[in-house]
């Protein structure tokens, strides 16, 4: 009983300082973990925003690159930082729908461990090929697969481009095998000298390489062409179902992360989101911006993690 009496007390004590930390939010810099590396579809995704809401927000938005196990590296710091409102894991799909599906005992739990804030937007991806690749299209690719002796290597810095790869592969009966990186542009440096030959890439990693001449895109990953390379064709254009699975980005902070604090970095996103100058900047990068809710984004982290696991089993990648 004295535990409990005791227990409570210190409760009352620290609620007031908790609040006091939420009405006084922000007064010094805010942390962005990410997970994937400088250079990363994310963190250009990271920087655009934060740059906003550093004049929204009045504090410098450090941007920390945590690569590593999918975006659990990053996920699991966040998961440990003090719910204060100055860690925030700028995730994507890879730590928040995939990372916990593809281990037996996943280091965290998505929608206990995690206060979502809102969801930041879509990405755009290409299939793209070395130039000494003798494929011009998806159906040629698909053409040269069956009929090489092994499999062919292909170059995969994240989970979409891991897990969409090995569909394709399924669909069509043929083999591909995934080199894995802890982000694109270590992907992207042995793409690009022809250690691999195939990639799954976000556009922020393969458009210049693309309009240079370096690389060769067959197809977008999705069911419309971008206006980024409108004369590649959609996935659906080449002859491929859609598929079920979507690259997104999404903002949370630890569980336990005060609604006042919540709410004050959702609408500052929002305003960020819906700002013409920040829209042209992602939409270069292939970004499709997209605010939500707390709650909307926490239905639809839930309904992602049921997704990609059916994704990950017909792909036939097994939890390890």
């Amino acid at each position: 009983m004295l535990k409990i009496i005791a227990a409570a007390l210190a409760a009352v004590l620290v609620l007031p300082q908790v609040e006091a930390q939420a009405q006084a939010w922000p007064s010094k810099p805010i942390r962005f973990v990410l997970p994937f590396g400088a250079g990363s579809a994310t963190d250009a995704l990271a920087r655009i925003t934060g740059q906003e809401l550093e004049q929204t927000l009045g504090q410098p938005v450090i941007v920390v690159p945590k690569p590593g196990a999918d975006g659990a590296l990053a996920a699991g710091e966040v998961k440990r930082s003090a719910p204060d409102g100055y860690t925030f894991l700028f995730g994507t799909n890879s730590p928040l729908a995939v990372a916990p599906n593809m281990q037996k005992q996943p280091p965290y739990d998505v929608l206990a461990d995690f206060t979502p804030v809102t969801r930041i937007g879509d990405n755009t991806f290409f299939i793209v090929v070395h130039p000494s690749l003798p494929v011009t299209s998806l159906a040629e690719l698909i053409a040269f697969a069956k009929a090489s002796p092994k499999p062919l290597d292909h170059a995969t810095g994240n989970t979409y481009a891991l897990v969409s790869m090995a569909m394709l592969a399924t669909n069509n009966r043929i083999r591909l095998e995934a080199v894995r990186y802890k982000s694109e542009p270590d992907a992207m440096a042995d793409l690009l000298s022809g250690r691999v030959m195939l990639m799954n890439g976000t556009s922020t990693s393969v458009l210049a390489h693309v309009k240079a001449g370096k690389l060769r895109a067959l197809s977008t990953g999705f069911d419309a062409r971008s206006p980024l390379l409108p004369d590649v064709p959609s996935f659906v254009e080449a002859g491929q179902a859609q598929l079920p699975i979507s690259p997104w980005f999404a903002l949370v902070g630890p569980a336990g992360l005060p609604p006042e604090i919540v709410d004050a970095m959702n609408k500052a996103m929002a305003a960020a989101l819906a700002k013409p100058a920040v829209k042209e900047q992602m939409q270069k990068h292939g970004f499709a911006p997209k605010s939500s809710t707390p709650a909307e984004l926490a239905a639809y982290m839930k309904d992602q993690l049921a997704v990609w696991k059916v994704a990950l089993r017909d792909a036939g990648i097994e939890p390890q």
